[in-house]
């Protein structure tokens, strides 16, 4: 009696975990990889799946959009329109804009803060950071920064949202808890893309016109090394998720540069093509997209052989790239 109870339990609890595993497999193929590249000369939006590199739509948006993320659960897509002062919603499944709001004066950078409740997006043109809240799409404060701000990035321990200024050479930290700007940190001409590491102590900044990426120490909040990259004008970064590689993008010199992130040498160079600009990683670390604005298009990059595996036509001037799982 007690061999067949047990028996029978062994057989459940094995039912049990085959049926969990169906479920998760499902839900995890459910989830189609989707790539977002705003086009600033078309007024448009490309949108590519990941799995098979086909465009799958086009999506009207307002007047030069540049700036693009994704929500963390991937449903929304927003857009930055720079010549409308305005943000766009899509949905990223239907692929329909839902809403387009005012968000200050030339929006282009933005991101999310950890939770996803507020929007940080960057005013070129009125030196400052619009905060957005992300249920009601209404603008919940404005921060005044440096001169021509390019972008904003969230540190992953949810604590600050770093601001490259590109005329005021410098980088604005905004402590999240307050909205308030807690340190203005002075870096190599004409900053653009950043990057946090994994633990949220250091920020890599890539510093377009003096052809360096450097390394804050966010402790510390200095620069604490720089270093040239090689290639000319350097305007975004990915770090991997481990850590140990870079991935820097050269407008001028046309190509993404690997370097190694403890001592910024140059492990690889790979050809893309003039303007290569705003970068994404896919959530496996397996590819990374590049806006490549003179040839209208996105390259895919293999991170394992380091070359380009794709290209993939897109609207006029492409400028940013946003990848989302969309459910």
């Amino acid at each position: 009696m007690r061999r067949s109870r047990f028996a029978a339990f062994v057989l459940i609890a094995a039912f049990v975990s085959i049926a969990a595993s169906l479920v998760l497999g499902s839900t995890r193929a459910g989830a189609e990889l989707r790539v977002f590249v705003t086009n600033e000369k078309s007024d448009d939006v490309t949108v590519i799946d990941a799995a098979t590199r086909a465009v799958v739509g086009t999506i009207r948006v307002g007047k030069r959009p540049r700036g693009v993320t994704a929500s963390p659960d991937g449903r929304r897509v927003y857009v930055t329109n720079g010549n409308s002062d305005s943000v766009s919603v899509i949905d990223a499944k239907t692929l329909e804009v839902l809403d387009t709001v005012p968000a200050g004066i030339d929006p282009e950078g933005l991101t999310f803060n950890r939770a996803g409740s507020a929007l940080y997006v960057v005013n070129e043109n009125e030196f400052s950071v619009t905060v957005l809240d992300v249920a009601s799409l209404k603008v919940r404060k404005k921060i005044a920064v440096g001169k021509e701000p390019e972008t904003a990035v969230a540190s992953p321990d949810g604590r600050w949202i770093a601001v490259s200024n590109e005329t005021s050479d410098d980088v604005h930290v905004i402590a999240t808890a307050t909205d308030t700007v807690v340190k203005q940190i002075p870096v190599p001409k004409n900053p653009r893309g950043m990057r946090f590491t994994a633990d949220s102590r250091k920020l890599l900044v890539a510093s377009e016109q003096a052809h360096v990426v450097s390394v804050i120490d966010m402790d510390a909040m200095r620069v604490v090394k720089s270093e040239p990259t090689g290639g000319s004008r350097p305007v975004d970064i990915v770090l991997t998720p481990d850590g140990s590689r870079l991935y820097v993008s050269h407008g001028q010199s046309g190509d993404v540069r690997v370097l190694d992130s403890a001592s910024l040498k140059v492990l690889a160079v790979i050809p893309t093509g003039p303007r290569t600009w705003w970068t994404a990683l896919s959530p496996d670390a397996r590819f990374l997209y590049a806006t490549v604005g003179r040839a209208n298009e996105l390259v895919v990059i293999d991170t394992s052989s380091n070359t380009v595996v794709a290209r993939i036509p897109c609207g006029t001037l492409p400028w940013g790239v946003a990848i989302a799982a969309t459910p």
